[in-house]
């Protein structure tokens, strides 16, 4: 059984950062795709960032691209998402997941919640302006 566990959400003033953690475990596949979502109120989950564990390829929405980083620390099973220059909007509930598939799928300039199938129990992270 895959375990997710987030950490590192909290409270942070309009240009902060906040690091997010996911760690995992139960599984013995080497390589997989990890991501980060997130869900503000009253919407459906969206992609944030994508990372193939195989290689540490990352890949990023738009929203979010030069201001957040995902990587991995694949000793201790973990991914990250820093997140830089926050701004009030991203406020929301941010989730980790896992795709045991071979590689991350993206469609165009997104990647869909559908795709994974594991979930950690998520993080709210909340920027005051």
């Amino acid at each position: 059984q895959v375990h997710l566990v987030e950490s590192g959400g909290g409270l942070v003033q309009a240009g902060g950062s906040l690091r997010l953690s996911c760690a995992a475990s139960g599984y013995t596949h080497s390589s997989r795709c990890m991501a980060w979502f997130r869900q503000f109120p009253g919407k459906e989950r969206e992609g944030v960032a994508t990372i193939y564990t195989g290689t540490g390829s990352p890949g990023y929405v738009d929203s979010v691209k030069g201001r957040f980083t995902i990587s991995q620390d694949n000793a201790l099973s973990t991914v990250y998402l820093q997140m830089d220059s926050l701004k009030p909007e991203d406020t929301a509930v941010y989730y980790c997941a896992a795709d045991l598939r071979a590689w991350c799928i993206w469609y165009g300039d997104y990647f869909r919640a559908r795709d994974f199938g594991y979930w950690g129990q998520g993080t709210q992270v909340t920027v005051s302006s």
